[in-house]
């Protein structure tokens, strides 16, 4: 619906409005008068307040949500954590930059790379729709399935890592716990939180940042003294800097594909721009923050015994965290415990988008209640976690370098759908189509875009398992390419997949 046929609605408290979207978000399945629903469990658990609603928008009238900050507390708990710590870290391990180069593309890439998924967040409210779902108005009913895979191949791989910090801190600060048993409480707790949903979800993430707000300010306060004690680095190279660049816009430009699935019960009359800017500081403050704080942390490493000895050979990052804790005692092992379930709201926040995924993929899972995917995608990434525990950096590196691409291709093709082919229009995304294969574009040209894009960013690439002719000389460019590329040529496809499908807006 666009700006200018939204109504007003009556005036209410935000006690009223946020009570009555508690009530909406258990909306019942269509069509399932003797399956999942009415099973007694089922009942129960829509008695305990678990959100059902899977894929299937949400009507104007039940978007009643009018507390829009919490949307910045979901992105700023789900970044608050280890993980972007860790990935700070990659500049001066994998790149061998220095600190300030470090801080510099940790800063300007994140700037960047920040505003696609914080746009797609602004689209919730107006379209009421998953994001995935959303996605069908440009890649079709089954052309999105190739997105969907993609991006749950992605979140899955986001939860592993998560998953092997939480554990590695865990374990830390005990000998009698390895990390496969602190990994599997980590992934325990995730999923309960999960379990639940949006309401529970949201209630998480508003208080679970400050506890590890305190963790890492004792860790400031007691070991920033060894933090200026870094040695200086050999001369920054562009290859080394735009190699780097790509690790850090693959960590934030994917939660574009998950972007709309937090705001979609919020009321369609907000402002945009309020909307764009809790997202916006919700991803940037933490990321920037704590990245450059990782990287300072291990350039210092290796001239403070303790720290040296808690990061071992494999990279420990808790143990890291721990050893910079270590000075105030037993309250350090209790703050490092904090560090560990920091990476609980990032997973639980993830296991909620990867069950829209799977309905997606197959769309016959509908009718299936949303928490059972939680479960699904905890057995998924479990066990992979505990895999590869041991080669966190290889597969942090390469994982974050990868999705960047695919990422920012699909980003470019809902931009120029919505902009120019739609001209801005929310109306356009009619509700009544969103599960009609017939009546949604045919996703053709959203699918040739992307993967004739690859054209180009295929010899852009400098990967550990691939250098492109071009990466190898330049770095790895493949995202900054991925993203105008493919909306070049998403244009013509576009126009040509209208002609022929005689599609109107």
């Amino acid at each position: 619906m666009s700006d200018n046929h939204l109504h007003e609605k009556n005036s209410v408290t935000d006690l009223e409005k946020d009570s009555a979207s508690r009530d909406d978000l258990s909306v019942v399945i269509p069509g399932d008068k003797h399956g999942w629903l009415s099973h007694p469990l089922a009942k129960s658990l829509l008695s305990w307040g678990v959100e059902e609603r899977g894929i299937i928008p949400v009507p104007e009238e039940e978007r009643v949500d009018t507390q829009y900050y919490k949307i910045f507390f979901v992105w700023f708990s789900m970044n608050f954590n280890i993980l972007s710590f860790s990935s700070g870290t990659l500049g001066p391990i994998v790149f061998g930059l220095g600190l300030r180069d470090s801080c510099l593309v940790i800063l300007f890439f994140n700037l960047l790379a920040c505003a696609l998924p914080a746009y797609l967040n602004t689209w919730g409210p107006r379209t009421g729709m998953r994001q995935m779902i959303q996605s069908r108005y440009s890649f079709g009913y089954f052309g999105i399935i190739i997105p969907a895979i993609l991006n749950l191949i992605g979140l899955c791989g986001f939860n592993i890592l998560n998953g092997i910090l939480g554990g590695q801190a865990l374990a830390s600060v005990s000998s009698n716990m390895s990390w496969d048993v602190g990994i599997v409480i980590i992934f325990v707790i995730a999923l309960l939180i999960s379990f639940m949903g949006y309401r529970v979800l949201n209630w998480y993430e508003r208080v679970s940042w400050f506890p590890v707000l305190i963790a890492f300010l004792v860790a400031l306060g007691v070991g920033g003294k060894n933090l200026f004690n870094a040695q200086p680095a050999e001369p920054a190279s562009a290859a080394a800097i735009l190699s780097f660049a790509s690790v850090i816009a693959g960590f934030v430009i994917t939660y574009s594909a998950m972007a709309s699935d937090f705001t979609m019960y919020y009321s369609p009359t907000v402002s945009r721009s309020k909307i764009f800017w809790y997202a916006y500081l919700g991803y940037i403050v933490p990321i920037a923050l704590l990245q450059c704080l990782g990287a300072a942390a291990v350039l210092a490493a290796p001239t403070v015994p303790s720290w040296t000895e808690g990061y071992g050979l494999e990279g420990n990052v808790g143990g890291l965290l721990e050893a910079m804790l270590s000075p105030v005692g037993n309250f350090g092992k209790f703050l490092t415990v904090l560090l560990s379930l920091s990476v609980t709201g990032n997973i639980a926040c993830t296991l909620y988008s990867i069950c829209f995924n799977f309905q997606v993929m197959i769309p016959a899972m509908t009718k299936v209640p949303r928490y059972v995917f939680s479960i699904v995608g905890t057995v998924i990434a479990l066990p992979l976690s505990i895999v590869g525990a041991h080669k966190f950096y290889a597969a942090l590196t390469n994982f974050l370098s990868l999705i960047g691409y695919w990422a920012s291709a699909y980003g470019a093709v809902l931009l120029v759908e919505h902009h120019y082919f739609r001209k801005g229009d929310f109306s356009t995304y009619d509700h009544s189509i969103w599960n009609v294969p017939g009546r949604l574009p045919w996703g053709a040209a959203a699918i040739a875009a992307c993967i004739l894009s690859f054209a180009l960013i295929i010899p852009c690439m400098d990967q550990v398992w691939y250098q492109g002719p071009i990466g190898i000389t330049s770095g790895d460019v493949g995202f900054e390419v991925a993203f105008p590329l493919a909306a070049l040529l998403y244009i013509p496809f576009r126009k040509l997949e209208l002609r022929y499908q005689n599609t109107q807006y």
